[in-house]
């Protein structure tokens, strides 16, 4: 298998995993009609390197190691498990209180920025050990021979990000469009409460044994 031959069929994979509806997803959703587009790029940017720091560390064989070990995995996915439901049951609360059109009705909530956008994206990633398993099951199978384990770990997930980009590119695009018909006080409880509900259901699949 030649490098380039790889790099086509693990994206035709990638490609599959990334527009399967999810928790980057769902979290690049919320954000861009929360925050504008530039929270939900910086959202979208945090799980970039969530991903490619999973496929740097199925290259090198950490994320392998992490897949045997089960006290790491399982204390990681509980981890990733608790982070997503905390994620889902501010957005329920904020629903429920409809305080996120009110500052002055909380506050201790923290603003939607770019930087806290990044690092809730970046963090949910990297607390997801299935992204990890993910990469575990597929990385060595588009590994050619003589070729870097680490260089082509970093290309897959590469490629992986550039097809993310385009995919949560146009989510942006179109939730950004969406935001003045989503402006109002009911409908912004609605999309709080639909993603909230949504994180604390990956959150319960994440911690299930």
């Amino acid at each position: 298998m030649s490098v380039s031959s790889a790099l086509v069929s693990f994206a035709v994979l990638a490609g599959l995993v990334t527009v399967t509806p999810g928790i980057d997803t769902v979290m690049v959703l919320r954000a861009t009609l929360a925050g504008g587009r530039r929270v939900g790029a910086a959202t979208a940017a945090g799980i970039f390197v969530g991903v490619l720091a999973w496929g740097v560390a199925a290259a090198v064989g950490v994320s392998a190691l992490l897949a045997t070990w089960v006290l790491g995995y399982t204390v990681l996915r509980y981890a990733g498990a608790a982070y997503l439901l905390l994620l889902g049951f501010r957005l329920l609360r904020a629903a429920w209180r409809g305080d996120h059109t009110d500052p002055a009705a909380d506050p201790t909530a923290l603003a939607l920025t770019p930087a806290r956008g990044f690092r809730q994206g970046l963090v949910a990633n990297l607390l997801n050990p299935k992204v990890g398993a993910f990469y575990v099951a597929a990385v060595p199978h588009f590994l050619p021979d003589g070729v870097s384990p680490l260089g082509m770990g970093v290309l897959l997930a590469l490629v992986h990000d550039l097809e993310g980009l385009v995919w949560f590119a146009a989510i942006i695009l179109g939730a950004h469009r969406a935001r003045r018909l989503l402006a109002g006080r009911r409908a912004r409880r609605a999309v709080d409460a639909t993603a909230g509900t949504a994180l604390v259901a990956f959150g319960l699949r994440l911690g299930a044994p």
